[in-house]
């Protein structure tokens, strides 16, 4: 692209979506990994995707509130099944997340099944549609996450399973139709991953790792004709290991011989 002008225009909300999801999926994403439900997050985005499927399968404007009311129920239903499983029977939660990950996957696969369009459909459930982030969607999507980050900050640790899952339903549902699949785990779990060992500022970490991927993907999509979502999946998870890399070098000069 060699208008400058049209590469801001296009890079800019995109990039603006990018940190709106950060600040709310890197506190997340510690909090998933340190309760041990690291693929909770693939599941709960999962099934909100198989909600609006299924909008879609029933006629319903798939970029509507209508969809996005079926997307959230959907989720909010998984997270309350996943929150009474975790009681029920913990020791096999991660494989219980597995089976409705599964699960959803394969119920929106049946549904697009007669679906002239569902390849693209099902593309952009993964991929996302982040390089088409209009300024509503935007301000919708702000919105959103600044009343999930007030009830965070008030609860915070404190949060219940319920509360969590029911938080997390909400966040993921909020921006899977925006990102994409890969974009809701890598941003929760990769910056997490990465800055596992910090004893301090960790969550500062976290935020730069994810600006840091969202910009270079970007950039590279842009440049080389790439699909925005895994680029900035690969550019994230490589910021992440030189960061991990870097931060080990510097462990070992700072030891006392």
């Amino acid at each position: 692209m060699n208008d400058p002008a049209s590469w801001l225009g296009i890079v800019w909300p995109a990039f603006a979506a990018g940190v709106l999801v950060t600040l709310t999926h890197v506190p997340l994403g510690m909090q998933v990994l340190a309760r041990g439900i690291v693929f909770i997050d693939l599941a709960i985005a999962q099934i909100a995707g198989l909600g609006i499927v299924a909008a879609d399968w029933a006629g319903l404007p798939i970029s509507g509130w209508a969809a996005q009311g079926c997307a959230l129920m959907a989720a909010v239903v998984g997270a309350l099944l996943l929150t009474w499983t975790d009681r029920r029977w913990p020791q096999v939660q991660e494989a219980i997340i597995g089976v409705a990950f599964v699960l959803a996957a394969s119920g929106a696969l049946l549904l697009l099944a007669a679906n002239p369009h569902g390849g693209e459909h099902l593309k952009a459930l993964l991929e996302g549609q982040i390089l088409w982030v209009g300024p509503q969607q935007l301000v919708a999507l702000a919105v959103a996450y600044a009343v999930l980050a007030l009830v965070w900050f008030f609860l915070g640790r404190r949060a219940g399973r319920v509360t969590f899952y029911l938080l997390f339903a909400c966040a993921v549902t909020a921006s899977v139709q925006l990102v994409g699949l890969y974009l809701v785990f890598t941003t929760l779990i990769v910056p997490a991953l990465a800055t596992r060992t910090l004893a301090r500022r960790r969550l500062f970490a976290g935020y730069v790792l994810s600006i840091l991927g969202y910009a270079l993907g970007l950039a590279l999509s842009i440049l080389a004709d790439l699909p925005s979502g895994p680029a900035i999946v690969w550019t994230m998870c490589a910021s992440a290991v030189l960061f991990l890399c870097c931060t080990s070098v510097y462990g070992r000069a700072s030891r006392p011989t």
